[in-house]
């Protein structure tokens, strides 16, 4: 069992929050775990329970979460920056990262641009640059790409209930929620005048949501990866609906760009629950396992 804590790590213009589960004994590991682009540090729960015997490092990152009063730059190279000022605030030379859709862009900037504190890469759902539906416009994309966990920021909540019944109507959740994703939307409200808010800043989500498409830069730096480079998959998307945020074959077609690549399905899980789930979390701690060179 590991205890949870959180530490605060100066970045440009403040502090950037980072949970830390420590194990009961020695850390047989250290991993880095960069969550998704309107979730905060608590989507890691579940693999802090797979992996007892790791040290699991996860920030919120910029404008999430308890970092989310931090100003702009927004953006993932901003995110990839930040990342490196944890790593040197906790004296991690090298570390394996675990990055979930969003995070698992930032992690693909952070190992381009700091190669040697990445010892391996674990993209979960994410990472590989996302098509546009038809007839949607690149300001139009991240309200209809994330559906209700968009259309939530700009809400207030009477009462952390009422939140908790938000998440219930999701389509992408079991019900109940269970302990650790209840843990995980109690954290992410703000008091606010009137109840309580999301933690995510808009702003931050919009501009990172826009450059989740790959442009020539971003493919540089998949092309450059040299590192093991994973990369789960789930069969469904982020209402649940069959076909996935990835269609069924397409990240093949990114083995060309990134040789090292290896392409794992996980059954039965969808873009939440690969992560926020027993089931799911025992898919990435086995992958990472299979990844670690020791």
């Amino acid at each position: 069992m590991s205890t949870l804590t959180d530490v605060d790590v100066p970045v440009q213009g403040g502090a950037l929050r980072v949970a830390v589960w420590e194990p009961e004994g020695t850390a047989t590991a250290t991993v880095l775990a960069i969550h998704g682009i309107t979730a905060t540090s608590r989507a890691w729960a579940d693999l802090a329970e797979a992996l007892p015997d790791v040290r699991i490092v996860a920030p919120d990152l910029r404008g999430r979460g308890r970092s989310n009063t931090l100003p702009p730059p927004y953006g993932l190279v901003q995110h990839a920056g930040d990342l490196v000022r944890v790593l040197d605030a906790l004296h991690l030379p090298a570390v394996p990262v675990v990055a979930h859709s969003m995070g698992a862009f930032v992690a693909v900037l952070l190992a381009h641009a700091a190669p040697d504190r990445v010892e391996s890469l674990l993209l979960v759902d994410g990472g590989f640059p996302l098509i546009l539906p038809e007839g949607v416009s690149m300001e139009d994309g991240p309200a209809k790409l994330l559906g209700p966990a968009f259309d939530r920021l700009g809400r207030i909540f009477p009462s952390r209930e009422s939140y908790r019944e938000f998440w219930q109507g999701h389509p992408a959740f079991p019900h109940p929620l269970g302990r650790n994703v209840e843990a995980y939307v109690d954290y992410d409200l703000d008091p606010v005048p009137g109840g309580f808010s999301p933690s995510a800043n808009a702003d931050a989500v919009g501009t990172d949501a826009l450059q989740q498409f790959g442009d020539e830069r971003y493919l540089a730096a998949l092309r450059g990866l040299r590192m093991p480079v994973t990369v789960l998959r789930a069969p469904r998307g982020l209402l649940d609906q069959p076909g996935g945020l990835y269609a069924a074959g397409r990240l093949n077609g990114f083995v060309d760009l990134v040789p090292s690549l290896r392409l794992i399905e996980v059954p039965d899980v969808n873009h939440y629950t690969i992560v926020m789930s027993a089931a799911g979390a025992r898919d990435i701690a086995a992958a990472l396992t299979a990844q670690s060179p020791h």
